[in-house]
């Protein structure tokens, strides 16, 4: 396999990138304790669908164009804060009186409680993902500094639907982990403060991608 040195070199990197604190961690962590473990694997599953969206863009060039242009990334970073700033309200809102944390019942897959729809949470995992200009930086080093020109569009293409599975593979890893019964009962009924950090950490976020 001519191009296996590339690809471990491009796993590597994604391990490092997708296990760092950011958007999607933030958001998978608020809903897994918001409305448990299914809700958080379809939003895990719609951040590997994002995914898709960024290296759409990467295999034909885009990504240069939208980094050289600053009104477009400007553009694409005022909304992506404030969509992350929207995400941060509903969980800020959080409390005794809102969703119930977590609890055995929602680590055996049993939830009652409020829910979203999993369209919904799909539709979250996608745009949170999506939306990142950090990610439009990410693919831009993948696809300029890492992944050679002469490199086919076809490997190109493997390549974007491993990271696209392996992004997925591990956020519904880490829904799986934070609905499991002892980090639920960690968690215990004060559940709610923990979605108002992620609340926090989102507007940090927000604000990142403004000022940064």
């Amino acid at each position: 396999m001519p191009w296996l040195d590339e690809f471990i070199t491009i796993a590597l990197v994604h391990l490092v990138a997708v296990a760092s604190p950011g958007p999607d961690f933030a958001i998978v962590v608020r809903n897994s304790v918001a409305f448990g473990r299914r809700i958080a694997i379809w939003t895990s599953i719609g951040i590997g669908l994002g995914i898709l969206l960024h290296v759409a863009y990467s295999l034909v060039g885009l990504s240069v164009v939208i980094k050289t242009t600053p009104w477009l990334y400007a553009a694409i970073s005022y909304l992506a804060a404030a969509y992350l700033l929207y995400l941060a309200y509903g969980a800020l809102r959080s409390g005794p009186g809102g969703p119930n944390p977590l609890n055995q019942s929602a680590a055996d897959g049993n939830i009652q409680r409020a829910q979203i729809s999993t369209k919904k949470a799909l539709w979250i995992g996608f745009l949170t993902n999506g939306l990142n200009p950090k990610a439009t930086l990410f693919f831009l080093s993948l696809f300029t500094a890492i992944i050679s020109v002469d490199t086919p569009l076809s490997v190109k293409t493997f390549y974007g639907v491993y990271l696209a599975f392996a992004t997925g593979v591990w956020f519904c890893f880490l829904s799986y982990l934070l609905s499991t019964s002892k980090v639920a009962n960690l968690i215990g009924t004060k559940g709610y403060w923990l979605d108002r950090v992620m609340g926090v950490l989102l507007i940090g976020l927000a604000a990142k991608l403004v000022w940064i």
